[in-house]
């Protein structure tokens, strides 16, 4: 199979940096779990052959987290970078530092704060299993303090603790940045705050600002829209959507009521129970990709078009980062760059919102 660049392709700027990324990224968490080594480099030779620049990964990877396969991802990008001469001068390689513990006791023996030295025995060890020399863009996965993140709806005050503060974190980031192991500063499932805070602590101290932030957005989960937007336009961060296919729940697999676990084929989600007890599969969160991938069909367009197409072509989106395991699925994510959707259509989505809001936050 050969794919080539997409019509219209290009690269954008990285919120306020040098970094050129293109509109389309590639995630690796399946990486080393769900696909194996060699797998995974024919999907990332033939997704950088169509024009696809930035890569992101992150050292707690393949997903789902296990002891087993923490860091596999990582390695098996670092071989492919290896066996490819000159490949890694041709991409924007991110990766991500864990944050605080959850349930992961093999990284960090599962430790509750994320320390200066943390971040930086962290990014060295990525460097390693990336054999690189540097990280373009070297992010915080989920932030080191309480908040409400990975699906949970509200703060609850009563669970916050002493914790390493946003400026030693930015700190330790900016050590790493003079070393020239990393390039520029990101976050990731970060609140409006969250984000807020780490530019107010950078221009305060003199310390490298973030470029750019990495969170879910799709159909079902357009949190970014309650006020992180205006924090990305205002600031010019950019933003790295994941998940734009709700854990596949925008592809129409899961549209039969009561999708069967024993059918291990038809994704994530059915085929680990830890992902089923996730925000992606909450009977609204299948609910609501039902209407919107009925909606996708009456318009003539597969789900999947309709979900990427949306995340492809809204004005908040920096790159939108695909997930897959198999180069027919990168081929279709790809191909959706060329959708086009009415203001009807998106009329459309915004009233299934207005009705569903956003089940998956």
């Amino acid at each position: 199979m050969t794919l080539s660049a997409l019509p219209g392709w290009g690269s954008r700027p990285l919120g306020g940096s040098d970094l050129q990324v293109s509109p389309i990224g590639l995630g690796t968490m399946t990486f080393g779990e769900q696909v194996d080594p060699a797998q995974a480099h024919a999907i990332l030779d033939h997704a950088v052959d169509a024009g696809v620049t930035l890569l992101d990964t992150a050292e707690m990877y393949a997903v789902p987290a296990r002891a087993e396969t923490c860091g596999a991802t990582e390695r098996i990008l670092g071989d492919w970078f290896t066996q490819r001469p000159g490949v890694r001068q041709k991409v924007v390689l991110a990766t991500k530092v864990a944050g605080p513990s959850r349930n992961m006791a093999w990284i960090r023996q599962g430790g509750r704060d994320l320390r200066p030295a943390d971040i930086v025995a962290a990014c060295e060890a990525s460097l390693q299993r990336l054999r690189t020399d540097v990280i373009d863009l070297y992010q915080i996965h989920w932030p080191n303090r309480n908040a409400p993140v990975f699906g949970a709806l509200y703060l609850d005050p009563a669970k916050d603790a002493e914790q390493t503060s946003i400026e030693a974190q930015l700190r330790a980031l900016a050590q790493l940045v003079r070393d020239g192991k990393v390039r520029h500063i990101g976050l990731s499932n970060e609140t409006p705050w969250g984000v807020m805070a780490f530019l107010r602590e950078a221009e305060r101290h003199g310390l490298p600002r973030v470029v750019s932030v990495q969170n879910p957005y799709a159909l079902v989960n357009r949190s970014v829209d309650n006020g992180l937007d205006e924090v990305l336009h205002r600031e010019q961060l950019g933003l790295l959507a994941y998940s734009p296919l709700g854990f596949g729940t925008l592809t129409g697999k899961y549209d039969a009521p009561g999708f069967d676990p024993s059918q291990p084929s038809l994704g994530r989600l059915s085929r680990f129970e830890s992902m089923r007890k996730q925000r992606w599969a909450r009977p609204e969160t299948l609910l609501a990709a039902q209407r919107y991938n009925a909606l996708a069909r009456a318009h003539g367009l597969t789900p999947t078009q309709l979900a990427l197409a949306f995340c492809y072509r809204s004005w908040r989106v920096t790159s939108t980062l695909i997930g897959v395991t198999s180069l027919p699925q990168l081929q279709d994510c790809l191909q959706a760059w060329q959708v086009e959707l009415s203001e009807e259509l998106l009329d459309e989505l915004d009233a299934i919102r207005w009705d569903m809001r956003d089940p998956a936050q």
